[in-house]
């Protein structure tokens, strides 16, 4: 043990020091601060303290001669000093202890690499492959010298680790003021911050090297309310420590003093603005991103909200640095489906800007696809009865090197431990859900499947006829609406036609409207009860189509050639269940009943009875795969019903016609990202040819991840109501139905023989 010098102890050794003497607690740091604070240079410096003088003033403050009696204000006012002086003696976090390991400190400082591995080996317990190696000197470069990188790295390849520990690295070393860490949502982040907060609080390693940063947070003792009055050495330290941000106390001397770290979801309003004025006086904004999987499976789904995300990345978070200044940034993401924003992204012809890199879980499969199929056997027959699978992982072992052959694996440890290799745990994966592994462990997402001659949201969205919204092209003869129901809110569609069946979507939106461009059925804000205060389901819907329709309805539409034109036919859609009876109540008892209908779409698959062999009966009106039935029954209200497989494919070739061409259906405006929304809702859904009863259907489905399509039935209504108003397309039952009777030779012969007579 050293020798003690009794002239300059530390506080903390003078405290151990009495407090061994044999007597119980003789001083608590607290009351020795108190007499520091009170006896001042007089026992010692600002460091250290002289026991001898510290005794002798003690020895002073006991031999005093006992004071007169003081008044009630008097007592009061020394209560209230003695207070205010326990209160900062309080607030004062006292001596900071000494770094522990300075050559530890000094390597991790210089290597993100030896920082993961010394401070955090309970993490980072598998060696590193090389994509870890790639991505964290990635992460290096862009710390120190800048620059902007994506990454798709495999599922689970500790890549949401690597972003945590890269905005703490780069705050405690002090090569970032202000590192600003983005998930897909605010709460996904604050969860991403709460990890680095509570390794600032309990890792010990850290505590040992950086306790200029470490014993602050330590002395909050998880009570946020002190961080506003915390000193140390008398001045504010102004930590900050709240939910979406934290800021690294300001001690004299530290790198790290004042280090901004916030968090922020993918949303302009979280990122924009973000700024700290610190106590020198400068105001500083991030200088650093670090993004971790900025999509969420629902976006990556929907190219408008992928085009969006891409937007704020560009626009947003790269200018959170301010007018003049580059940030740097990181990306690490997982591509769900092609033409994604990661998928995007890490397209280094669309966005060069980034350097895209992808890495994979398997870079080369085995060649002996045999035996694998024969594993995948043994494993799903094990697996089926109530087994572990361990007869495969046996199989495996006995021609492991067989079906090893020709395989390149990125990361050779990763593995479970009823797993012999990487390439077992990798076929396993894959054999479990194959688009899945190839999405979310290879970075390659399969293109589903969808039918033939699909279109895609891209190419709807760019058949623009430069019409403005609302205007009637001069061709149009006639104008029709549908209207379809739901809970939250009545979605509509307008559409001018020509004769041919030629046709413009000329406007369409949502009852009440959303006032944005992008929204689901699921996040719709502004609701139809919200528009009737007090009322019922049925009151506040029949309110709806009342309203809708008065507005829609009840006005006139300028042609291009100045003629006014009215809506000829209203179809509402009546099949949701709660809503049907105050559907055909409205239709009834509505002022525009001449023109407004019921409408029922009916699923008339491969299998079923198609309507060109429905049996007519008396009063019924029967078009191109619609009929209007003659019995209007309880509700005493006639209504259609309406083919949807047919109708679906009807109006998909309808978009897929050329511009100019006959049969063309066309949106209106010159803007593309207009329409982002509406071309969505139109390919929610994907045709499969199925073949029953020696006849070939299209049949339509939902695609898996559900999204709407309450537009796309929309537009097929307002085909369907065009139809009902004569517009006939060349060459469809309907037009071939209204041509005359083709009469033969003899015919005509008999006929004339019979005039003879």
């Amino acid at each position: 043990m050293a020798p003690i010098n009794p002239t300059q102890l530390k506080p903390a050794d003078l405290t151990r020091l009495l407090n061994s003497a044999g007597f119980g607690e003789v001083i608590s740091e607290r009351t020795l601060r108190r007499h520091r604070n009170r006896a001042g240079y007089t026992i010692g410096d600002a460091r250290t303290v002289d026991l001898f003088r510290y005794a002798a003033w003690l020895t002073h403050r006991y031999l005093e001669p006992p004071k007169k009696e003081r008044t009630y204000e008097e007592m009061k006012e020394a209560a209230r000093l003695r207070n205010a002086e326990l209160a900062r003696a309080g607030q004062d976090i006292g001596q900071i202890p000494e770094v522990v390991n300075p050559q530890r400190k000094a390597a991790a400082a210089a290597s993100f690499k030896t920082f993961c591995e010394v401070y955090f080996p309970e993490v980072f317990y598998l060696p590193w492959s090389q994509d870890h190696l790639k991505v964290i000197e990635k992460i290096e470069t862009a710390v120190r010298q800048g620059g902007l990188f994506a990454l798709a790295m495999p599922r689970a390849s500790g890549k949401t680790s690597l972003m945590q520990m890269a905005c703490l690295w780069s705050a405690l070393i002090g090569a970032t003021e202000f590192v600003t860490l983005i998930a897909a949502s605010a709460e996904r982040a604050k969860d991403l911050l709460e990890n680095i907060k509570v390794w600032l609080e309990t890792n010990d390693l850290l505590h040992e090297d950086f306790p200029e940063v470490t014993f602050p947070i330590r002395a909050l003792e998880r009570i946020t309310n002190r961080q506003k009055g915390q000193r140390y050495n008398g001045i504010p330290t102004r930590i900050e420590w709240v939910a979406d941000k934290i800021v690294l106390p300001m001690i004299d001397g530290s790198k790290s003093s004042g280090a901004v770290i916030s968090s922020s979801g993918m949303k302009g309003s979280d990122i924009r603005g973000q700024n700290y004025a610190r106590s020198d006086g400068r105001v500083v904004r991030p200088q650093l991103v670090m993004v971790d999987d900025p999509q969420t499976t629902e976006s990556a789904w929907s190219p408008s909200q992928s085009q969006r995300r891409e937007a704020i990345l560009a626009g947003d978070v790269l200018g959170m640095a301010g007018p003049g200044k580059k940030i740097s940034g990181l990306m690490a993401c997982t591509v769900i489906r092609p033409g994604d924003m990661a998928d995007n992204i890490l397209d280094r012809q669309k966005h060069p800007e980034w350097q895209g890199e992808r890495t994979k879980m398997v870079y080369a499969f085995p060649t002996n696809e045999k035996l694998w199929a024969q594993y995948a056997e043994i494993r799903a027959d094990s697996l089926r009865n109530d087994g572990d699978g361990s007869e495969a992982t046996e199989f495996y072992r006995q021609n492991r090197e067989a079906m090893d052959a020709g395989a390149i694996v990125a990361w050779p440890e990763r593995h479970n431990n009823d797993e012999l290799s990487a390439i077992q745990h990798a076929m396993n994966l894959r054999f479990r859900d194959e688009a899945a592994f190839f999405a979310e462990y290879q970075n390659e997402p399969i293109v589903e499947a969808e039918g033939e001659d699909m279109l895609n949201a891209d190419e709807i969205a760019a058949k623009l006829n430069g019409y403005n919204r609302s205007i009637i092209p001069v061709s149009c003869n006639l104008l029709t609406l549908f209207i379809d129901v739901q809970q939250k809110a009545l979605f509509w569609m307008l559409c001018g036609w020509e004769g041919d069946f030629t046709g413009y979507i000329v406007d369409y939106g949502t009852w009440p409207d959303q006032k944005r461009l992008y929204f689901t059925l699921r996040d719709i804000r502004r609701t139809i009860a919200q528009q009737k205060p007090g009322a019922g389901l049925e009151g506040a819907l029949y309110n709806a189509l009342e309203k809708l329709t008065d507005e829609k309805l009840g006005r006139f539409y300028r042609r291009e050639d100045g003629l006014d034109m009215k809506i000829d036919r209203c179809l509402i859609d009546a099949n949701w269940g709660q809503s049907t009876d105050v559907i055909y109540q409205f239709c009834r008892q509505s002022r525009f009943a001449g023109i407004v209908l019921p409408s029922h779409g009916k699923y008339v698959g491969a299998s079923s009875i198609p309507f060109s062999e429905y049996k007519r009966k008396k009063g019924d009106r029967i078009g191109l795969h619609w009929r209007i039935p003659n019995t209007a029954g309880k509700r005493a209200v006639r209504h259609v019903l309406i083919d949807t497989n047919y109708w679906k494919s009807f109006v998909h070739a309808r978009l897929a016609v050329a511009m100019g061409d006959p049969g063309s259906l066309s949106l209106f405006g010159r803007d593309e990202t207009t329409h982002r929304l509406l071309a969505e809702h139109l390919t929610a859904e994907y045709r499969i040819q199925t073949m029953a009863r020696d006849r070939v259907v299209d049949e339509w489905k939902l695609k898996a991840i559900r999204p709407d399509n309450h537009w796309l039935d929309c537009l097929v209504g307002c085909g369907v109501a065009a139809s009902m108003e004569g517009a006939k397309l060349f060459g469809t039952e309907a037009d071939r139905e209204n041509r005359p009777a083709k009469i033969r030779l003899s015919q005509l012969q008999k006929g004339k023989q019979l005039c003879r007579t």
